[in-house]
């Protein structure tokens, strides 16, 4: 999975940002400015950066040349149709792309994945086999932390362990006695109503809405599944 920092002072722009990048299965981060775009990428592990040039602290020029002292990781400007001499200016000294807004969502996303192809092509990075990511759900099994939407989320070990089963294999349905049986390491006794409390405690931290669950569903009368929010599925 790859990591995407999102810097804009639109918040609007960034929550759109986020909802196309996620929705394509990336993890994104935000940022309102410059110093705090390098705030988080100094921080997290970034594949690709979303810039926009026009911002207050510290506009985008100024944060990509600090950047760029220490990575070559891919940058796509986000310019407005009046700044032309920014992207040129942009584009000298370090900037991959550039996208003007209001952008179009298909070609931003080609972009973004044309970007990370060339740049884990030559070899510029690698993507974290133990990070999980399911809608707007990401957990790190290095860090074993649980995020919603970029916010952490705090579960129990039980909760945590059987996030991570389902998510491990989305789409695939997990009867209660397997769920308590992996997760417990003991006989499934009672396993049905004790599964049933730690799905509803998940949902109840993960779901928007806990009564229609988007990603943590219920077969019924199967067991349980991640399932992707854009994807298709007949549970309920």
């Amino acid at each position: 999975m790859y990591n995407i920092l999102i810097c804009d002072d639109q918040k609007d722009i960034v929550s759109a940002l986020r909802i196309y990048l996620e929705a394509e299965g990336y993890r994104t981060f935000p940022a309102c400015n410059g110093a705090e775009a390098l705030e988080v990428f100094a921080r997290e592990d970034i594949h690709l950066v979303l810039l926009d040039i026009m911002m207050p602290v510290m506009d985008g020029i100024s944060a990509m040349a600090k950047l760029r002292e220490r990575s070559n990781v891919p940058v796509i400007l986000l310019t407005a149709k009046d700044e032309d001499t920014d992207k040129v200016l942009g584009l000298n000294v370090g900037a991959d792309d550039y996208v003007t807004k209001p952008f179009n969502p298909v070609e931003l996303l080609a972009r973004v994945r044309s970007q990370l192809r060339r740049y884990m092509q030559l070899g510029g990075g690698k993507v974290r086999e133990d990070v999980l990511t399911l809608g707007g759900i990401t957990l790190d099994d290095r860090t074993k932390e649980v995020r919603l939407d970029g916010n952490p989320v705090a579960l129990t070990p039980r909760e945590y362990e059987i996030l991570k089963l389902l998510m491990q294999s989305p789409g695939e349905v997990f009867p209660p006695r397997s769920i308590y049986r992996r997760v417990w390491n003991e006989e499934p006794y009672g396993a049905e109503s004790t599964v049933a409390v730690h799905i509803r405690h998940l949902r109840e931290k993960l779901e928007y809405n806990p009564a229609e669950p988007r990603c943590i569903k219920a077969v019924w009368g199967q067991g349980y599944k991640a399932e992707d929010p854009s994807g298709k599925g007949n549970t309920k």
